[in-house]
C-alpha cells in the first residue's frame, strides 16, 4: 500500500461547518496533533505519532485548531500549528515527544497514522501561506474548522480552500534490441549522491494527465512515449501535491537531458536495479528512491511484472 493514502478518519465535511458542533468536539476525549515548522509530533526515538489531550493544550489558542476528522469511535482529531508559540509553552507539553519531519520516518510510520500526520502537515502549511486574500490583500480568517479561509473585507469576502497541485510521475520502459527491457530513471543534482528516480512534473493548465506525462518525459529526457497507462495515485502534501502514477512505453531510446530539469538520466535493466542500494545509504553507489514514495512503488511494480 502507498504511504499517506490510507486515511482512516471521517472528515465530517458537512458537520464541521457548524460552530456549535465543532466546539462540542473539543472535549476530554479529543486528540491534538501538533505541527511545528512543518514537523509533526512523534514519540521520542519512535515512529509513533504523538497525540495530546485537551488538558495538555487548553492553554493554547484552540480557535486555530483544524479538524482532521472523526475516528470510528467518533473521537475528534485536530491539528494545531505551534510554529509561532514560544518554546516555554511548548516544551512542558512534550514529555518524551519530539518534532520530526514525517518523511524522515517514512515507511516506519503505521500507514493510517502516517496519513493523518501528512494531512495535518499539509493543512498547517496551507494556512501559514494563505493568511491574506489573493484578491484584495486583506487578512483571511480561518472558517469551516480549518478547511477554508474567508476574507475579512466586507466588500470582498472571497473564500479560499486548501489547494492541491496535480503532478504526474511515470516509469518509462522500452525493450531494447538485445531483448532486455529497461526503465528510464533520472536524478536531480540536489538529491543524495547516487539516487535515481522516475521522472515527474506538474500538470499545466488545460492539459490532461496523459499529455503531461508525454510532455514531461520529452522535456526532461528528450524521449517520446506512447501507451500511457494510469497505475496509482498518492497524496504528497509536502507541501501540497497529489501524484498520479503512470507507466509508458518509450518510442525512442536516445536520451537528451535538459540540465535545467535533471542532472542525469539513464536506462536501467531489472538486473541492474537489483544491485541498487537504498536512499538513506552513504556512498557514491547507485540507490533507489525513498521507500515511502510513489516513485519507488512504480519501480517495484515494474520490477515485479
Amino acid at each position: 500500500m502507498l504511504n499517506y493514502s490510507q486515511m482512516p478518519l471521517d472528515r465530517a465535511s458537512n458537520r464541521r461547518k457548524d460552530p456549535k458542533w465543532l466546539k462540542a468536539q473539543m472535549n476530554s476525549q479529543s486528540r491534538w496533533l501538533l505541527v511545528n515548522n512543518n514537523q509533526s509530533l512523534f514519540v521520542k526515538d519512535s515512529p509513533e505519532v504523538c497525540y495530546l489531550r485537551l488538558s495538555q493544550v487548553d492553554h493554547l489558542d484552540l480557535s486555530k485548531s483544524i479538524l482532521l476528522g472523526l475516528d470510528d469511535d467518533d473521537v475528534a482529531h485536530f491539528a494545531l500549528d505551534v510554529s509561532h508559540v514560544p518554546d516555554s509553552l511548548i516544551e512542558p507539553m512534550l514529555n518524551g515527544a519530539e518534532f520530526v519531519d514525517i518523511r524522515k520516518l517514512g515507511p516506519q510510520v503505521e500507514l493510517k497514522q502516517g496519513s493523518i500526520a501528512a494531512l495535518a502537515r499539509g493543512l498547517c502549511f496551507w494556512h501559514a501561506t494563505h493568511r491574506f486574500c489573493g484578491r484584495c490583500g486583506h487578512e483571511n480568517n480561518m472558517v469551516e474548522a480549518g478547511h477554508s479561509r474567508l476574507c475579512e473585507n466586507q466588500t470582498c469576502q472571497h473564500q479560499t480552500f486548501p489547494r492541491t497541485d496535480p503532478a504526474v510521475i511515470m516509469i518509462v520502459t522500452k525493450t531494447f534490441s538485445d531483448g532486455v527491457e529497461r526503465c528510464l530513471l533520472g536524478r536531480q543534482a540536489s538529491w543524495p549522491e547516487g539516487v535515481f528516480s522516475t521522472l515527474a512534473g506538474f500538470v499545466d493548465p488545460g492539459e490532461t494527465l496523459e499529455q503531461a506525462v508525454a510532455r514531461e518525459v520529452m522535456e526532461e529526457a528528450g524521449v517520446a512515449v506512447k501507451d500511457i497507462q494510469y497505475i496509482a495515485s498518492q497524496p504528497w502534501p509536502f507541501p501540497s501535491s497529489i501524484m498520479f502514477g503512470f507507466m509508458a512505453t518509450a518510442v525512442s531510446e536516445d536520451i537528451q537531458v535538459d540540465k535545467d530539469e535533471l542532472d542525469d538520466a539513464r536506462w536501467f535493466s531489472r538486473a541492474e536495479l537489483n544491485e541498487f542500494g537504498q536512499w538513506h545509504e552513504q556512498g557514491s553507489h547507485l540507490k533507489l528512491t525513498r521507500q515511502d514514495s510513489i516513485s519507488r512503488f512504480l519501480v517495484e511494480h515494474w520490477r515485479n511484472l
